[in-house]
């Protein structure tokens, strides 16, 4: 049996891979999609490719230079708030894209079409990214300065990241066309959307109260066919004072379903509140 040590060991390997194979997807959106749109959506790539055209350096060298400039003042600004994970992915991500400059040179667009590669790239990074999120990592880049802007102008995370990316996009006016500026600026509000929907809606639940003549059976059902738990509060009808029992779960979204399902069949009389849940924490006692 492995001990302790051992499985602490693999899951940190596992993390490793999961990390690396994450910067791998977003390095091939930024080096497939990004590069020959020639726009510059929400990134620290995306703003080198509009400095790739004042320095004659190659986009992966001048993404590890800013990567490496935002860490530094970073870790000056904020200490360690950045971690490791954040550290790894903002090294590996020039790296990987420096792998790709060398494997696939002067590479044109995929799709013929500026429109569709914009969205391509939308699409392949925020798969990247949501692992990376959903992982407690980053990319860095854009993150860092958006946590510089929150704890020095008190702005919200995300507010300073889309503000922070909005940036970005328009720096495009610096070099290319009306167009290109514009979809920048689209394909950084989208790409924001995208992520929206990755992230949040795939941790979102539902807070279900219920009020039921069939609360035994609810109870049940909760319990040992959803294998969910559930709290009973004691209500009182403000009308005629009448004492009622309120059973409230948490359910994901097929767990909702099946739930609905079966107080359809139960008691469709029954009345039921529906509240969206995103975040679920349980603050233990010190």
């Amino acid at each position: 049996m492995p001990s302790h040590k051992q499985n602490r060991a693999l899951a940190a390997v596992q993390e490793v891979c999961i990390l690396t194979a994450a910067v791998a997807v977003i390095a091939a959106a930024v080096y497939f999609f990004l590069v020959p749109s020639h726009t510059s959506v929400s990134s620290i790539s995306g703003l080198g490719i509009v400095l790739s055209n004042f320095v004659p350096l190659p986009l992966s060298a001048i993404t590890m230079i800013l990567n490496v400039v935002l860490l530094l003042i970073g870790f000056l600004t904020c200490g360690r708030e950045f971690g490791a994970k954040t550290v790894y992915t903002s090294i590996m991500l020039p790296f990987f894209i420096g792998v790709l400059e060398r494997v696939f040179p002067d590479i044109g667009s995929l799709t013929d079409s500026q429109e569709l590669d914009v969205l391509c790239y939308v699409l392949v990074v925020s798969v990247g990214l949501s692992i990376l999120f959903n992982r407690n990592a980053s990319s860095g880049g854009l993150d860092i300065v958006a946590k510089i802007m929150n704890k020095y102008l008190h702005m919200d995370l995300g507010r300073a990241m889309s503000l922070s990316g909005m940036c970005v996009a328009l720096s495009a006016a610096l070099v290319y066309d009306k167009k290109t500026v514009v979809l920048s600026v689209l394909g950084t509000y989208f790409n924001g959307l995208v992520l929206d929907h990755f992230i949040f809606d795939h941790n979102i639940k539902r807070r279900v109260c219920i009020i039921t003549k069939k609360e035994e059976a609810l109870r049940h059902f909760i319990i040992h066919d959803l294998h969910s738990g559930a709290t009973v509060y004691e209500s009182y009808g403000a009308y005629n004072l009448e004492k009622r029992r309120e059973i409230i779960t948490i359910v994901d979204k097929s767990e909702y379903q099946k739930l609905m399902n079966f107080m359809n069949r139960e008691d469709p009389q029954a009345f039921i509140t529906v509240y969206t849940v995103s975040d679920m924490r349980y603050q233990p006692k010190i």
